[in-house]
């Protein structure tokens, strides 16, 4: 049981270390709104086929509600059975670690009992708490399971973290990665200068949680001043409610930016251009019009036009699409068919679910 980062199988971690899509999970609910088990292993085996690095599960698209529910370990505990089944290719699993302190450490163990190798923790129960009190939550979970921060948005719950939080953050033996999620450029460049002022820029993995700009956050070189000398820093792979949907494409475009990252450098204009239209895609998605109101049930109405799901239900009964969104939905389709998976579900759809 991996509970430091030092214990995990060195291929693991060399998955989560060079950058990976890693989706975040949705929730399979019948119209009864139980959990549908036969349609949650689909999913799952979607994301193995569709060559994803990891799964994050119990995360926000999950839905936090998993855990008043009883269905946290539940959830957890099917994602890392359907995966093994599935394929005996590595994947980093993530679990999402949520409430006060010691909610957040009985997550954390039974995470590490089910054989997830990381916990992205969220702070979103500790509104009110000072720095001292966020970082001390933050170590006692990682004396638990190597952590992964997370910068939640203000608008779906998150909290105003700044570059000295992550600082501190950055010096926590057992911290491995960040999943930046501000859709905020100042905000997410504190993470970067919070990083970089602890040192820790090679032990931090940077994800993008920044739906918004998924391809500029990937392929931009973040420079950070330290005692008079520049440090560059990147994000490496997405942690992502939007790679929840369409992720055979995900996964092309994530190989096809670390080709021109690590390669030459030189950048087409093309690949620069589909951060625009990712992002124009996001904004029907996640229902951006209406203040994020249907960013899970978007994600669910994808997957349910895909046969994935059978419906967009929530555990929370408002949850659920926001005017005009199923249209805008319909447009972005339209509009940007290449950026689609549809041929390749529809190619494998039976075999997942059965």
């Amino acid at each position: 049981m991996a509970r430091h980062y030092t214990d995990i199988d060195p291929e693991l971690m060399q998955i989560f270390r060079q950058g990976a899509v890693i989706p975040a999970h949705p929730l399979a609910l019948d119209a009864d709104r139980r959990f549908d088990r036969r349609r949650q292993r689909a999913l799952t085996r979607y994301y193995v086929d569709a060559g994803v690095g990891g799964l994050a599960v119990g995360v926000h698209t999950t839905q936090f509600a998993i855990r008043e529910k009883g269905y946290y370990e539940t959830v957890l505990k099917a994602a890392i059975e359907d995966s093994r089944d599935w394929t005996d290719r590595p994947l980093f699993m993530v679990a999402g670690i949520a409430g006060q302190t010691e909610q957040a450490l009985n997550e954390a163990r039974k995470a590490v009992e089910l054989g997830y190798h990381a916990g992205l923790v969220s702070l979103s129960a500790l509104k009110d708490a000072d720095t001292d009190t966020l970082i001390a939550h933050c170590e006692k979970v990682s004396a638990e399971i190597p952590i992964i921060g997370f910068y939640m948005q203000t608008a779906v719950g998150g909290i105003e973290l700044d570059a000295s939080f992550w600082e501190r953050f950055g010096r926590i033996d057992n911290a491995i990665g960040i999943k930046a999620a501000p859709f905020n450029r100042y905000r997410t460049l504190d993470v970067m200068r919070g990083i970089v002022a602890a040192g820790a820029e090679d032990r931090i993995t940077l994800y993008t949680g920044n739906d918004d700009h998924i391809v500029a956050d990937l392929l931009t070189p973040f420079v950070v001043r330290r005692d008079g000398r520049s440090v560059t820093v990147r994000f490496r792979g997405g942690l992502l409610g939007h790679w929840s949907v369409w992720t055979r494409r995900a996964v092309q475009l994530l190989e096809r930016i670390h080709a021109a990252v690590d390669g030459d450098g030189s950048l087409d204009t093309e690949l620069l251009a589909l951060d625009s239209r990712v992002t124009d895609c996001n904004a029907a998605f996640f229902d951006v019009a209406n203040d994020f109101h249907g960013c899970i049930a978007g994600c669910h109405e994808v997957l349910r036009r895909q046969g994935l799901l059978d419906g967009i239900w929530c555990l929370d009964l408002a949850e659920g699409l926001g005017p005009g969104q199923s249209r805008e939905i319909s447009r972005v389709y339209a509009e940007h068919p290449d950026l689609s998976d549809d041929d390749f579900v529809r190619e494998n759809l039976e075999r997942w679910l059965s």
